[in-house]
């Protein structure tokens, strides 16, 4: 089967180059960058792909290639990244700009190249650098410019060695889609041999060797990425052996508990445990505000608690732990295929030290953890996830742990609750919902004045974030009508007492996330 290497450098667009060569149905393996291409490891690759970097060329310790890359005869394409590393081992020079190139930035093809063919001569790129190539290596010319004249396009003159500073791999690069398509099918001849139907035979293969006959609890949330990983494990390996573990934090959503229940016994499933912890989770979040404090409390107290109710339910040491882990909470969390890959923020079932001990007893298996949140839904309509369940927007592992910003107490979790769902309500009523990729509420830690019957009183203040994106690593701001955001905020004022205003995060991702915490 024809592939394309992606060698991983730390930059969180990584993955997602390997999901948009997925899309043109060609598979992708991530490296780290600096792994051994051996003979073995090459196999059936057709060309690679050098991604981004959080790192500078220049800089110590600064990431390199196999020395083999560069003589192996196959087309390469450096990213970002990957074409200043391209430049400067190859004796170019590569300095910090003046302004940063970020955002959308106007690119101009300035030379005939098979990687541009059928892309307008000018196009809108996605840039987000502070170095550049000050200076080309021998052999290589410029075939495409910025608006400010520095390089956004390289090629060798002899060698099969292509770079773009900009990140064909982003939604929001015009033509990327086509000028990663001109890689893989014009330059290296790769073949389309890889589906989601395919991605299913072989993630069960995997499952079935790695579990053999041992039982599985997986910790499930009820949202879309636990519940595909449920049907997944319980399809491969049968309902008698996996065991679906739901903790119930007091951390949910409202109605989150009875809904998630109901959907788990729909999936067929024959071991449904629901634990009742939310005490002990308020417990362990009093008095944190920092975010990544609680991050880590509730991934540990998961920990505990799974570990108390393994002990009540007799499962004994020879279990497996599951999660539905997507690549996303991997590359944020700074857990990329590489070691150089920098933290955004932690995911409780990623970075948590207790969940580090299991993963280290080589106990833990994650279905997911290379799929992205689109592709997850593909995976469950494969399956047969019912779509009200696939088509459901994301919801953090920590819940409102880090929807309510600052200390979390019973009460603050009981109004961001209610004008939650005052808010999701309206969206379905008003057929927006699903024109949305998430929505969802923010309780500030910010008391507002305001009046109510002529009486002064002190009440919430509640953010509503609603997104547009295609993967969840790039977000534009939902264009909410005007009166329909105008409505469902006084909906809210008027139907949860607590809350005294309510404003609209009009940030985009980046330079935000999509979740406040």
């Amino acid at each position: 089967m024809d592939q394309i290497l992606i060698l991983d450098y730390g930059s969180q667009y990584t993955q997602l180059i390997a999901r948009r060569v997925r899309e043109l149905g060609v598979y992708t393996d991530i490296l780290p960058g600096d792994a051994e291409l051996t003979d073995e490891r090459l196999a059936g690759v057709k060309g690679v792909v050098m991604g981004g970097s959080p790192w500078s060329v220049y800089d110590d310790g600064a990431p390199v290639p196999d020395g083999r890359l560069y003589g192996l005869g196959l087309p390469v394409l450096g990213v970002c990244y990957g074409a200043q590393r391209m430049t400067a081992d190859h004796g170019g020079a590569v300095a910090t700009l003046a302004d940063r190139e970020y955002g959308k930035r106007p690119v101009r093809v300035a030379g005939p190249d098979p990687l541009f063919d059928g892309v307008p001569p000018e196009f809108l790129s996605w840039m987000s650098h502070g170095d550049s190539i000050e200076r080309l290596a021998p052999g290589f010319r410029a075939v495409a410019v910025t608006d400010n004249g520095i390089p956004a396009a390289i090629v060798h003159d002899s060698l099969p060695l292509r770079g773009v500073q900009f990140h064909p791999e982003v939604s929001h690069c015009e033509h990327g889609t086509r000028i990663l398509s001109n890689f893989v099918f014009g330059i290296c001849g790769c073949e389309r041999s890889w589906t989601m139907e395919r991605y299913i035979d072989e993630e069960r293969g995997r499952l079935r060797e790695r579990v053999g006959g041992s039982p599985v609890l997986l910790l499930i949330s009820g949202g879309v990425d636990s519940t595909v990983a449920a049907a997944l494990l319980l399809e491969t390996l049968g309902a008698e052996r996996v065991h679906l573990l739901y903790i119930d934090t007091g951390l949910m959503r409202k109605d989150e508990s009875v809904e998630v229940m109901r959907t788990l016994n729909a999936l067929g499933a024959s071991h449904v445990h629901r634990a009742d912890a939310e005490a002990d989770f308020l417990a362990a979040l009093a008095g944190l505000t920092d975010p990544e404090a609680k991050r880590h409390a509730i991934g540990d107290l998961f920990i505990t608690v799974q570990r108390r109710e393994v002990e009540r339910l007799g499962l004994g040491d020879d279990y497996f732990l599951a999660q539905g882990t997507l690549y996303t909470d991997l590359i944020e969390s700074g857990k990329g295929v590489g070691k150089q890959a920098h933290v955004i923020k932690s995911h409780h079932n990623v970075r948590s030290p207790l969940v580090e001990a299991k993963r280290a007893e080589g106990r833990i298996i994650e279905p997911l953890d290379r799929l992205y949140k689109d592709e997850v839904r593909a995976l469950g309509r494969a399956l047969g996830v019912p779509e009200a369940v696939v088509s459901r927007h994301p919801f953090p592992g920590p819940g409102l742990g880090v929807r309510v910003l600052g200390e979390v107490t019973k009460e603050k979790c009981d109004a961001l609750r209610a004008a939650d769902d005052v808010y999701i309500r309206e969206l379905r009523a008003r057929g927006l919902y699903d024109r949305i990729w998430q929505a969802f509420a923010v309780l500030l830690p910010v008391r507002s004045v305001g009046v109510a019957g002529d009486v002064r009183r002190y009440g919430w203040t509640v953010a509503l974030r609603a997104v547009a994106s295609t993967d969840g690593m790039t977000a534009d701001v939902f264009e909410f009508p005007m009166r329909d955001l105008l409505e469902i905020s006084a909906m809210i004022t008027n139907r949860v007492p607590e809350v005294g205003r309510v404003v609209y995060d009009v940030s985009s991702k980046p330079p935000a996330t999509i979740e406040w915490e």
